[in-house]
């Protein structure tokens, strides 16, 4: 047993969510993987992924049971992202895009909200997360999409890009600002709009790098009527609750990157100890020894911290911005590193189709770029150092 076969053991889960995540790990292997390439390839939804993780009934697990659920451990659930996303990583964020939409209203949401929303995630529907704009993407607070009170309804004016499942998500939730608050922040509200809602449509679906079986999506709201009672806390609440989802759904990203990061890790160990140059084995010689053994101190150090994190959060920890933030840039930065020295690794073989660390490595670009870009998250770690004072 290597070191990170060691420290996969020492994840301490109850007996339930470890069969759970056994569960996953045998979906992940026997399923999803030997699809990845086919979905890669045509840059299709992968709905028969979908449909397996929702035969396991998957999305119970963050919802409570009084709505239909059977809630287990923030983290299980971030090592049931790090298996499916190493098995696609199109499929993992997927998933966890239903976490991070849905997350906000279960925490914020009101008693109505979650009887009626609730149940339709447990029984299997897509979330997305709706922020992004032309003008707006790590400063959230650049927003332009309009809310405006209209009796029991809210009319939505406005566009977004960037969506991730925009385009097939039952429901969507939305961050706008409210046309009554002046305030650039104050005015940030979110509401969830539901799939079919008249005046929302879909523009494009972007032609990506990596993640070519995510959809992502550039959305329209054109006069848009969604029902009051989709708003979710008060006018105004958008920005508290998008800082507290983004806590959330960063070390989900991070679980996600990790998941990459092990599949290219694994796949040049499995490499280069077969193929021979010099007649040694390429494992053999020195330097690529050396290049191993920090990037398995790296992905075991990450991985730890990464349960660390979920940890934090399962403790009723809210304050965990920085640890959030640390994890996500370093994770991600492993990622692209990984499959980069993966590709290498592998030669030019390594820069063929017919070898997924070819796909790894496109996959892990992107998050280095969303929940925040790593340059973003470098000054909220270094900025949290700044003694308080006058200037």
């Amino acid at each position: 047993m290597n070191i990170l076969e060691r420290l996969d053991a020492c994840l301490t889960l109850p007996e339930d969510e470890r069969m759970l995540l056994a569960s996953v790990q045998n979906l992940a292997r026997a399923q999803i993987a030997p699809r990845a390439e086919h979905y890669d390839r045509s840059g299709e939804f992968p709905w028969d992924n979908v449909k397996a993780i929702n035969a396991l009934g998957l999305n119970a697990m963050f919802i409570p049971e009084a709505y239909g659920g059977a809630p287990m451990s923030y983290g299980a659930y971030l090592a049931c992202v790090r298996e499916i996303s190493k098995a696609c990583a199109s499929t993992g964020i997927i998933w966890a895009t239903t976490f991070h939409g849905i997350k906000p209203v279960i925490t914020y949401g009101s008693e109505e909200q979650k009887q009626r929303l609730l149940p339709r995630v447990a029984e299997g529907g897509l979330v997305s997360l709706v922020i992004t704009e032309a003008a707006a993407g790590s400063d959230a607070t650049g927003m332009k999409t309009r809310f405006e009170p209209q009796g029991d309804d809210i009319v939505v004016n406005g566009s977004k890009i960037f969506i991730t499942s925009g385009d097939v998500a039952d429901l969507l939730l939305v961050f706008g600002k409210w046309s009554e608050i002046a305030d650039a922040k104050g005015s940030i509200s979110a509401l969830v709009v539901e799939k079919g809602t008249p005046g929302l449509s879909v523009l494009r679906t972007e032609d990506k790098l990596g993640l070519r079986a995510s959809s992502t999506a550039a959305l329209s709201f054109d006069n848009c009527r969604v029902p009051r009672a989709n708003l979710l806390g008060a006018p105004g609440d958008g920005l508290k609750i998008l800082l507290a989802s983004l806590n959330k759904s960063r070390p989900s990203v991070a679980a996600h990157a990790l998941g990459i990061a092990r599949a290219a890790f694994e796949d040049a160990i499995a490499y280069i100890n077969e193929r021979r140059q010099s007649g040694r084995r390429i494992i053999e010689f020195q330097g690529i020894q050396f290049m191993l053994a920090d990037l398995a101190s790296e992905l075991a150090l990450c991985e730890r911290w990464l349960w660390h994190v979920g940890a934090l959060i399962d403790a009723g920890e809210d304050d965990i911005g920085i640890e959030a933030s640390m994890l996500k840039l370093r994770a991600s930065d492993l990622a692209m590193r990984m499959a980069t020295e993966a590709v290498q690794l592998f030669g030019g073989y390594g820069y063929c189709k017919d070898y997924r660390v070819e796909r790894l490595m496109r996959d892990a670009k992107i998050t280095q770029i969303w929940e925040g870009t790593n340059q973003i998250h470098r000054q909220l770690i270094g900025r949290s150092f700044m003694k308080k004072g006058p200037a």
